[in-house]
């Protein structure tokens, strides 16, 4: 004898049957999500910034091999890389600006000193999982026998302070790019975000010998956070192509740490590549209530500051309470965050205006960066998955994760010990 389903029970079978995806459909999302792995896997993904070293690497009892929470307490540690089919990372000593005197430059080297020593002290715990490379035929060769590749790079140019000689003394170290400046300027140029405006409407006189002695060491130059100008004197100056680490376009945020499609185009006719940030203000123009923009105004009117940026060149109590106040801040007055969609959407017109051959990834993981869908190293595939989703090739995702700035980095490489060209 059969059952016989109540009236209830009924109308729910038949509704499940009437909102359920048509078989063909599942199949065919089956098989994109198929493919999408299939080509993550078999891409060699390279993230080109990280600030894995200043923000936990440096700190005692971190542990890499621990699949930490998320944005506060790491957004890469070895699980999340496999996880995220992860081959290479640039891991960047950052230092915030500071004061541009000999106790300001002292007290620099020792901070980036300490970070590259964390780097260090990280592969040598890790060499099965880790390895230091240098260049991209390395990289290659260090993910073939297994462990993941580690790039090394360095984020504002006041690490140097005025002494060129310390660019031979971090490449000896392993640095392969230097961002010429980060929130404020420097001794090498004008910062896209310093609170007081353009120092030297462009690059100084300091920082043009600074880009002809990495181009004769071999040290990519990054544009990422300098003002347009700079870019500008950079793209004029440089013998060789360079490279936006960490940026997006301002014509989907207008943020000036963002760059313009003219930007965008100058840098692409040089040969370089735009590795795509992540951070979610610089993904999608953001969308505030009227009391989030009062309490920040009144925030940054606190710290004498004009955006969140600028606390990383406080003193360090007063930046520690600038980003604890920012942090209670997020949470009062929450903002939506940009998805893995919006930061496609960038690469869409990233693609548009410079050319599938100009583009890349520098998620800003460990540097604020957070995604809905994105959230830390773990989540690239699905990065992957939306850009075969929009019908990118392969050999288009091959060449967005890691091709283009393997060819920036290989044309650097072999214009390196060249006698610089002065140009007026």
């Amino acid at each position: 004898m059969k059952k016989a389903f109540s009236t209830p029970t009924a109308v729910l079978l038949w509704l499940a049957v009437l909102t359920a995806p048509p078989a063909a459909a599942q199949t065919a999302e089956e098989k994109l999500q198929a493919k999408a792995r299939a080509i993550h896997e078999q891409a060699f993904t390279v993230d080109s910034h990280e600030d894995t070293p200043s923000e936990h690497l440096v700190k005692p009892g971190f542990d890499l091999t621990q699949d930490h929470g998320g944005k506060e307490e790491g957004q890469v540690d070895l699980p999340k890389m496999k996880r995220g089919g992860l081959d290479a990372a640039f891991w960047v000593v950052f230092v915030g600006q500071g004061p541009r005197n000999p106790a300001g430059y002292a007290a620099v080297r020792q901070e980036a000193q300490a970070q590259f020593d964390a780097i260090a002290a990280a592969l040598k715990k890790h060499p099965t999982e880790l390895a230091l490379a240098t260049t991209p035929a390395e990289a290659l060769r260090i993910r073939k026998a297994g462990p993941r590749a580690v790039f090394i790079g360095i984020e504002n140019g006041y690490t140097i302070g005025q002494d060129l000689g310390l660019l031979q003394t971090y490449y000896n170290q392993g640095a392969r790019y230097l961002t010429l400046c980060h929130s404020s300027n420097n001794d090498l140029c004008d910062s896209s975000t310093d609170p007081n405006g353009p120092e030297y409407q462009g690059l100084s006189a300091l920082g043009r010998q600074a880009v002809q002695e990495m181009n004769r060491l071999g040290i990519v130059v990054d544009i990422s956070h300098t003002s347009d100008s700079t870019v500008y004197d950079v793209l004029k100056l440089s013998r060789v192509p360079v490279i936006a680490s960490h940026s997006a376009s301002r014509a989907l945020s207008n943020v000036p740490r963002n760059l313009t499609d003219d930007l965008v185009r100058a840098l692409a006719k040089k040969g370089g590549v735009v590795q795509l940030n992540l951070f979610s203000p610089y993904v999608k123009s953001q969308v505030k209530t009227a009391e989030r923009l009062a309490a920040e105004q009144a925030l940054f009117a606190k710290y004498r500051i004009k955006t969140y940026l600028n606390a990383y060149a406080l003193p360090p109590a007063e930046k520690q309470a600038a980003f604890a106040d920012y942090a209670q801040l997020e949470v009062q007055y929450p903002v939506p965050l940009a998805t893995v969609q919006d930061a496609a959407n960038q690469l869409d017109h990233l693609v548009q205006v410079a050319g599938i051959d100009h583009v890349g990834i520098g998620s800003d993981f460990d540097g604020g960066t957070v995604l809905t869908g994105l959230a830390h190293v773990g989540d690239f595939p699905n990065l992957t998955l939306e850009l075969v989703r929009r019908g990118y090739s392969a050999r288009d995702i091959n060449k967005i994760w890691s091709g283009n700035l393997f060819r920036v980095m290989q044309a650097v490489e072999r214009g390196k010990g060249k006698t610089p060209v002065v140009r007026p």
